[in-house]
């Protein structure tokens, strides 16, 4: 495995990629990894606790795997409009990276979600299928919600979404962490500190996008079209804005496949799936999948 690395994206919005090359001849569509906001693509490559990551799982089982930095985030250069940065301008700049290495499986963390529904929809031909890790809605299934700011983020958001000020990034303290991201007994709750330091700002638009305040969010204009992609919906129960009954809602309105860990006999999994302390294992559940769809 041979590791690199490339610099994408639209100029507006460059974006930084991890390059894992798989060793041999490789036949098997590459894959790119994009992460949820406040993240970077470091949570694919290693766990905080030092194991290797699932790029380097899925570079193994022969795809060349490209982990990408969104704009802002990570190594990706964050530019003056970072507190106007959206949802389309990350899936901008995927779709120009997915244009570069040909048709490929998208997965896709969290608030990645929508924006790889998106890209999904209008670079069709660029994707080979979308894996949907704990992934967030389209806006066709959020409520549009007033644009006046009624929760923010040092507020508790169990059963509220997030307002984020529009004048200034958005940041989160290691007490949200450890109740949203951090919260699962398979985190690996010995290194949170070190995963603690990995999270860095987050653009206001791309939250308010994310909860759809003000009507803002990354709708589809067309979701029958992509019934024909293969797709998956792939959750833990440990995780408290991912409940089966939502995210199963999701992969019925996008015609996807839905894997609800507990249905496999694994439970205690979390928002963090890609570091806890049997994501080879989900890992493996995510390759048998691809197996079942010839890719």
């Amino acid at each position: 495995m041979q590791r690199t690395y490339l610099y994408s994206g639209t100029a507006e919005h460059p974006v930084f990629a991890d390059v894992l090359t798989a060793e041999g001849e490789s036949r098997k569509p590459p894959i790119v990894m994009i992460h949820g906001g406040f993240h970077n693509g470091t949570a694919y490559l290693a766990t905080p606790d030092g194991r290797e990551g699932w790029a380097v799982f899925f570079s193994r089982r022969g795809h060349d795997v490209y982990v990408m930095d969104w704009p802002g985030h990570g190594r990706s250069p964050t530019t003056a409009a970072f507190l106007e940065l959206s949802m389309a301008d990350v899936g901008r700049s995927l779709g120009v990276l997915l244009q570069e290495i040909g048709p490929a499986i998208v997965f896709a963390h969290s608030a990645g979600g929508p924006i790889a529904w998106w890209v999904a929809e209008n670079y069709r031909a660029h994707v080979a299928a979308v894996v949907g890790i704990a992934p967030g809605a389209p806006a066709n299934l959020v409520p549009a919600l007033p644009a006046e700011p009624t929760q923010t983020l040092d507020e508790d958001a169990a059963s509220h979404p997030i307002y984020a000020p529009t004048d200034r990034p958005a940041f989160v303290d290691r007490a949200f962490m450890k109740e949203f991201w951090a919260n699962s007994p398979r985190f690996p709750h010995g290194a949170f500190e070190a995963y603690a330091r990995s999270i860095g700002h987050e653009s206001p638009r791309i939250l308010n996008e994310r909860f759809n305040i003000g009507g803002s969010g990354l709708y589809l204009e067309r979701p029958e079209q992509l019934n024909s992609l293969p797709m998956l919906v792939f959750t833990g129960d440990a995780d408290p804005r991912h409940p089966k009954e939502v995210d199963g809602a999701l992969a019925r309105f996008l015609g996807a496949d839905f894997i609800w860990l507990p249905d496999l006999g694994i439970t205690g999994n979390g928002h963090m799936l890609m570091i806890e302390d049997n994501h080879e294992q989900l890992a493996g559940c995510i390759s048998c999948w691809l197996d079942k769809k010839g890719l």
